[in-house]
């Protein structure tokens, strides 16, 4: 079941994404958008449309925010990839945008991604009430900037030239940021639209937020190269403190497991209808890309 959930939140957001920038014409710039923004599993995607399903979201309002989170996280994944940040050459397996066309084009596909995302989540169709779509935005504001993702990612530039690696407790904290944040959003995202609880999702994304970063830490020492379609053993070749060298190899495996449990546990209130958010919980455990 959740494989055919996640497959079809991709083509629909791969469907979507196409809609919204066919007006915008066919320059470098836009080639990088779409070139960024294409492939991956579109698990933030299918995190909001699943949260939609369960607070009864019409499909044509969910799409928007589903699409919005992509082109968000493409923004991100451009610019990380930067010679002045991560400095990687390959991105799912293909050249990233500023190695297949240069550095400037990559950033500004990066701003016009995020910008991209910001005007998706406001449009009209969206939600037809726009304190609903305003309060949308507020939160992918504060969960992609200086309190979410950004300042996860500064926290992880600080650390490579900190004196001391970081503590557990840090790592936990960055990586609530850099990965965390955006995850939370997309699974809230439902609720918002219907105006109801957020805190039961809030708790389940929480829990799969650090899960699946603990789940990238153990693919960067087993992972196969091809598979994920980029490098691996940067962090051990660079000395860097993740939940693998603080916790070790099987230390870590069963955290991720422990939280994948407790966020199976949050979606009690919605009894089997959260099935495939359960499954996705599991699935990005068991992942090898």
């Amino acid at each position: 079941m959740f494989q055919t959930h996640l497959q079809n939140a991709a083509r629909a957001v791969e469907t979507h994404l196409g809609a919204v920038m066919a007006p915008l014409g066919d320059l470098p710039v836009v080639q990088a958008m779409r070139y960024a923004s294409a492939g991956g599993k579109r698990l933030r995607a299918f995190l909001v449309l699943e949260s939609a399903r369960l607070h009864d979201v019409a499909p044509g309002q969910a799409i928007w925010p589903a699409t919005a989170i992509e082109a968000i996280h493409a923004y991100s994944l451009v610019h990380d990839d930067l010679p002045c940040m991560d400095d990687d050459a390959l991105r799912r397996g293909l050249p990233t945008v500023h190695v297949k066309w240069d550095d400037c084009t990559a950033v500004l596909a990066g701003d016009a991604l995020h910008t991209l995302g910001f005007e998706c989540v406001t449009h009209p169709s969206c939600h037809p009430d726009p304190a609903v779509r305003a309060d949308l935005a507020l939160r992918l504001a504060r969960a992609a900037g200086a309190q979410g993702m950004v300042l996860g990612q500064a926290l992880d530039i600080a650390a490579e030239t900190a004196p001391d690696p970081l503590t557990l407790d840090e790592i936990t904290r960055l990586q609530a940021g850099k990965t965390g944040a955006l995850i939370a959003w997309s699974a809230t995202a439902g609720a918002v639209m219907a105006r109801a609880d957020t805190a039961p999702l809030q708790r389940y994304a929480d829990d799969l937020g650090l899960a699946f970063q603990i789940a990238d830490d153990i693919l960067d020492i087993e992972g196969d190269a091809a598979k994920l379609g980029k490098a691996v053993g940067k962090d051990a070749e660079a000395g860097k403190a993740t939940f693998v060298s603080h916790l070790g190899l099987e230390g870590a495996k069963s955290r991720a497991v422990a939280l994948v449990e407790d966020a199976c546990d949050a979606l009690s209130p919605y009894g089997v209808a959260a099935d495939p958010l359960r499954e996705a919980a599991r699935f990005v455990i068991s992942r090898d890309s």
